[in-house]
């Protein structure tokens, strides 16, 4: 109860399954107090996960070129087409860093890379299909509605073709990348080469009712407004309403089917250095721990709801257990884009679970459906491999340092 009526309305109905409208998520994340706030959205987390599992990934992160027509002011990792530092990565060398990231556990690879100006729907077929060749127990998480609509726009084929023919390639999911901020004022601020955010959500539509499931993420720090956050998930939301009543996707059970909609909604927050906005705004810690919690209030029809420790901080990110989250991601064992823009926080497999297990949740490794692989419910239960560290290779480049990264112990 807070001192509130209209507030302790809003929190109860949310909490008791309840959809809220925009206005009522803006005024919760500007008027409740926290530790109501927080308290509602963790009663959402229990009677969904009611057996108290906190899930982690085990995956890698490969970058196959940093050339990009796009120029997002905010991103620090790519290069212009014919510049100096502009590099591609061959076949040879993507495959080498898939079979590094089996040899230490993964389940997923994501791929990602610029806006490349001769990447058509012809290179993501034959990258795509390359990896599942080699590597068919690999689940190919990769790539987002821009560079769908960038390769179907340099071959001149529709959305949907080449959604289908990177499908049928080996694409078994795509990434909620490029979403950073959907309306239209801080969009256009950020990235206004980048496709509108009416655009990215009709990609993700057309990707759903063809059978792929995604994830949705989004930045937060870079100016936009509070109404501008929440307009953003509600976007998000209206997009998962479609997919939900057409029958794509199924809310109701613990593990994500195999059809499209979104699975998990993931929000970080914008990384300041070596990019054009160069910091000017940032989201502070409270904002995102708020923000976190609304968005469980919020997504009565997503099911999973991840924090990102790699931009926020690991005690962030445990924290943030507390206020509706089931996931703490992954392990990533290598990443170049955010980390290129300052991200510092590492981790290994041992920390991340002692993270779920002293916030008062079961560990479980988890897949890219959310399926469990294995349960760590005692610390006899746990992993053993000391290798299993994130960023144990962030090198995008050859012959660079690796960047200098805080040590995970």
């Amino acid at each position: 109860m807070t001192a509130n009526r209209e507030i302790d309305d809003i929190l109860q109905r949310a909490a008791d399954g309840g959809r809220i409208t925009p206005e009522e998520a803006l005024l919760l994340y500007t008027e409740a107090p926290f530790h109501a706030l927080g308290e509602a959205a963790d009663t959402i987390r229990r009677r969904r996960y009611p057996d108290n599992i906190v899930t982690y990934l085990i995956d890698r992160n490969i970058n196959y070129t940093n050339v990009c027509v796009t120029a997002c002011k905010f991103c620090a990792f790519f290069r212009a087409p014919k510049h100096k530092d502009g590099w591609s990565h061959p076949m040879e060398e993507i495959l080498r860093r898939c079979g590094e990231a089996i040899d230490l556990g993964a389940t997923q690879v994501m791929l990602q890379g610029g806006h490349h100006p001769e990447y058509g729907v012809e290179y993501y077929e034959s990258l795509f299909s390359g990896v599942k060749q080699a590597y068919p127990q690999l689940k190919i998480h990769s790539i987002g509605p821009s560079e769908i609509l960038h390769m179907a726009k340099v071959d001149g084929v529709s959305i949907e073709e080449a959604i289908l023919r990177i499908k049928a390639a080996g694409l078994d999911s795509i990434a909620g990348a490029g979403a950073e901020m959907l309306p239209q004022r801080p969009r256009k601020a950020i990235a206004p080469l980048k496709e509108s955010g009416e655009r990215w959500i009709e990609v993700m539509t057309i990707a759903h009712r063809n059978g792929l499931s995604s994830t949705a993420t989004m930045m937060m720090g870079t100016g936009e407004t509070h109404a501008e956050r929440i307009e953003h998930i509600r976007m998000i939301r209206d997009c998962q309403d479609l997919a939900v009543a057409n029958g794509y996707q199924d809310t109701a059970v613990e593990a994500a089917l195999e059809v499209g909609g979104f699975r998990a909604f993931i929000p970080w927050t914008y990384q300041p250095e070596n990019n054009h906005l160069k910091g000017r705004t940032q989201a502070t810690t409270m904002e995102y721990l708020r923000f976190i919690a609304v968005s469980r209030l919020f997504f009565d029809n997503i099911a999973h709801l991840q924090a990102s420790w790699l931009t926020t901080g690991k005690d962030v990110g445990q924290l943030a257990l507390h206020l509706g989250v089931d996931d703490l991601g992954s392990i990533m064992l290598e990443e170049n884009v955010i980390s290129s823009a300052g991200a510092r926080h590492r981790s290994n497999l041992h920390e991340l679970i002692w993270m779920i297990r002293t916030a008062d949740r079961i560990p479980a490794w988890r897949d890219t459906l959310y399926n469990h692989l294995a349960v760590h419910r005692t610390e006899a239960d746990d992993p053993t491999d000391d290798r299993v560290v994130s960023h144990f290779s962030s090198i995008a480049m050859p012959g660079k340092k690796q960047l200098p990264l805080v040590d995970a112990k």
